[in-house]
């Protein structure tokens, strides 16, 4: 599945319809998407159903993360399982929030199909930005608040009819738990980058405008749910932790919020236990705990772009290379003995039509190929023959 290009949520569809062990209710997938990262706002990892056949970038582990929160919410809220329901349903949701900023371009290339639709709706709901550039070389840019999508969707499936202003109110709260959360610790260079990140990925509240306030301890203790408690915890779990150390009175704000909110001393213990693995594990893989310069940022962000590319192409190449009888003929020829001329020619025309087929390579060709690099970056997926396509169901 390559969920950078068209088709993906049928594929995801196809993928999730033969899987029964992922998960069973609610609270286990949040427990399993909470161990991929996507409850955090960090993209390590996706449900163990989906084959990994090429690395995935943290975009597109969130893509797929978010539609698995979303599927399974609807399965275990509504009870019904079938998928071109649940995306007809999903669709409905985001049209109603009115809250999708889709390019111009991507109006063009969707189609009307309610999978294609949805696909544009989820990429803009991903991306902090809709800035080209700033896609290829920001590797901080991906909404770390997703999980407030999966949290918004399940109350508007049990029958909440104001669905944005539950959003806006699930926002309130976690900015405030963080903003809150980072006044009770001493402040470090990376604190600062988690709460950017925080800020940055906010949707229905003006980012611009002060939402910090003291009340919100009190709308805690009546206007929110078991599960959105758990997430508003783990928050702040995740602000303490960060620095990897967790002081006496981090640790007396996290466990008098987590009482607040009615969980026992065991409970947001377990909680904090959580965030500790998750960080023991994969610290060094989390993009904004990277401390980079510039430079070193770009070259980094285009070599992921570039392996992306020569990665999943290199089967494709693979593919037109052994269906090609002459080619391969001159080929195994040339490892023997010198080819003629015009043998040379024909190896010569046909690779180039190979490259041509394949656009990701052939842009390589062009001069000036690895500026023009970003820009095809989102035709790509489009411009790939349908024999190449990753999200074909056969």
């Amino acid at each position: 599945m390559n969920p950078s290009a068209s088709g993906w949520i049928d594929k995801f569809g196809y993928l999730v319809k033969n899987d029964n062990k992922y998960c069973s209710s609610f609270n286990t997938m949040y427990t399993k998407l909470k161990k991929t990262g996507f409850v955090y706002g960090i993209n390590l990892n996706v449900p163990d159903f989906i084959a990994i056949e090429h690395p995935l970038s943290e975009d597109e582990m969130a893509k797929i993360n978010l539609l698995a929160g979303l599927y399974y919410t609807h399965k275990f809220t509504t009870g019904n399982s079938d998928f071109e329901v649940f995306v007809k349903c999903l669709l409905k949701f985001y049209q109603g929030l009115d809250i999708a900023k889709i390019s111009f371009i991507n109006k063009l290339l969707m189609g009307r199909k309610t999978s294609a639709k949805l696909e544009s709706l989820i990429n803009s709901r991903i991306y902090l930005e809709d800035n080209l550039i700033s896609k290829t070389f920001n590797s901080t840019i991906t909404n770390s608040l997703l999980f407030i999508d999966v949290l918004t969707f399940k109350r508007h499936l049990e029958g909440v009819k104001n669905k944005r202003k539950i959003a806006q109110r699930l926002e309130h709260i976690t900015i405030n738990i963080t903003y809150h959360t980072l006044n009770s610790k001493t402040k470090s260079r990376n604190d600062e980058k988690l709460a950017q990140l925080f800020a940055s990925s906010l949707t229905f509240i003006d980012s611009e405008e002060s939402h910090i306030d003291s009340t919100y301890r009190n709308d805690l203790l009546d206007l929110f749910t078991t599960c959105e408690k758990q997430y508003f915890l783990d928050v702040a779990c995740l602000t303490v932790w960060e620095d990897q150390s967790l002081a006496y009175t981090e640790s007396k704000f996290i466990f008098e919020l987590g009482e607040d909110m009615g969980f026992s001393k065991t409970h947001i213990g377990k909680s904090l236990f959580d965030v500790t693995e998750f960080f023991e594990i994969n610290a060094k893989k989390i993009p904004h705990l990277k401390d980079q310069n510039m430079a070193v940022q770009f070259y980094e962000s285009m070599a992921r772009i570039v392996d992306k590319l020569i990665l999943r192409n290199s089967k494709r190449l693979q593919k037109e290379i052994s269906e090609s009888k002459e080619l391969v003929t001159l080929l195994s020829k040339s490892t023997v003995k010198d080819l003629t001329e015009e043998e040379k020619k024909k190896v010569q025309d046909q690779l180039l039509d190979i490259f041509k087929s394949i656009p990701s390579l052939a842009i390589f060709i062009l001069p000036g190929g690895a500026v023009l690099l970003p820009i095809f970056i989102k035709l790509i997926p489009k411009l790939l023959p349908s024999a190449f396509d990753e999200n074909r169901v056969d």
